[in-house]
């Protein structure tokens, strides 16, 4: 039996949790391994199994980028001195603004730092989407939130279909003889992938509107617009309450329980606008909790670590340049997310 997509989201959530709230390059890098080693292992034989290797390849992208504008434009600066590149003099009102100049080791391990907290957030949504079935994930819409499925289906599976578009369009190719490679094939490819994974989403998008997904049942015109206040006030209160968490802000705690609260009782409202019937639907199991609870408790390791079990460590210092310490409590709760692996091994495909 499958594993219900909603609890690999969920999982790998608690992964950006951790993400978010270190910038130290050995828990970043133990966090891409664990989200790789269980994307591979869990992974289920589907066209967009392979989204981790491509969001790590982006990761990767990402992160040179980062330390490329870093080096081109300045930062963080440092005593230790590695390069001094030619200066280009700006203007009075570009003050602030460089571009070339001294490049510090104290500013290059800032930039690779943060351009790695990046990357990783990138591969934790890649391992979701390499885990999770996002057709199947919309099934498990509330009704509050029919009138935004459409844009949801096409914004949750563009990625897994350009990786499916990719391996496609490649073959093709393949068959045809094409043996380009290299930076040449990538501007080859790129317009036919990227038109056949567009046109796959929309044209997703255009059957679920021809079933009548999205449509709105027969309730007054103010039970709806109750329904989208406290769903739109829910969800503002829960992102409020998410970054005062990321950031260490002192009332995440309330915004949190205000906007689940909010939240709730807005979708809540909305459920009573259709009832529809599922064919096989994706029931919550002993399962699903165990992956959620392995994401849950690897973000709590890291959210609640005191300083003396590696919350010092957390955000590694860059003036004066120090060598990364292991968080231990974070990389215990990390190995808690493994469980995944022995959780959802042994499964049977219907």
């Amino acid at each position: 039996m499958r594993s219900h997509p909603g609890a690999w989201w969920l999982w790998a959530l608690g992964l950006a949790v951790i993400a978010g709230r270190t910038t130290n390059p050995v828990l970043l890098a133990l966090v891409i391994a664990v989200a790789g080693y269980v994307a591979v292992s869990c992974r289920e034989d589907t066209p967009w199994a392979g989204a981790y290797g491509v969001f790590l390849k982006f990761a990767l992208v990402v992160l040179a980028i980062r330390v490329v504008l870093h080096v081109l434009l300045g930062g963080v600066s440092g005593p230790t001195v590695l390069v001094t590149l030619p200066e280009i003099p700006l203007p009075e009102w570009a003050k602030g603004i460089r571009l070339g100049g001294p490049v510090s080791a104290e500013g290059l391990a800032f930039a690779l730092y943060q351009g790695l907290q990046l990357a990783t957030l990138l591969c934790c949504v890649g391992a979701a989407n390499a885990l999770a079935n996002a057709k199947r994930l919309l099934r498990s819409l509330p009704a509050a939130l029919y009138e935004v499925s459409v844009a949801v289906v096409v914004a949750l599976t563009v990625a897994p279909q350009l990786v499916a578009s990719a391996r496609s369009v490649r073959r093709a190719r393949t068959l045809r003889g094409d043996v380009v490679r290299g930076v040449k094939a990538v501007r080859v490819l790129m317009v036919p992938v990227l038109e056949d994974a567009f046109e796959r989403s929309l044209v997703l998008a255009a059957a679920m509107d021809s079933r009548g997904y999205g449509r709105t049942a027969g309730l007054p015109k103010r039970a709806r617009v109750v329904t989208g206040a406290l769903v739109l006030g829910g969800l503002l209160g829960l992102c409020v309450g998410a970054y005062g968490l990321l950031g260490g802000g002192a009332p995440a705690t309330p915004m949190l329980v205000v906007g689940a609260v909010l939240a709730v009782a807005g979708l809540w409202s909305g459920s009573r606008r259709v009832r529809r019937s599922r064919y096989r639907p994706d029931r919550w199991g002993p399962r699903e909790l165990l992956i959620v609870a392995s994401g849950v408790v690897a973000a709590l390791a890291t959210v609640l670590a005191p300083a003396g079990l590696g919350g010092s460590a957390l955000t590694p210092a860059t003036v004066p340049l120090t060598v990364p310490e292991l968080p231990l409590l974070p990389a215990v709760g990390l190995l808690c997310a493994l469980a995944p692996v022995v959780i959802a091994r042994n499964r049977v495909n219907p």
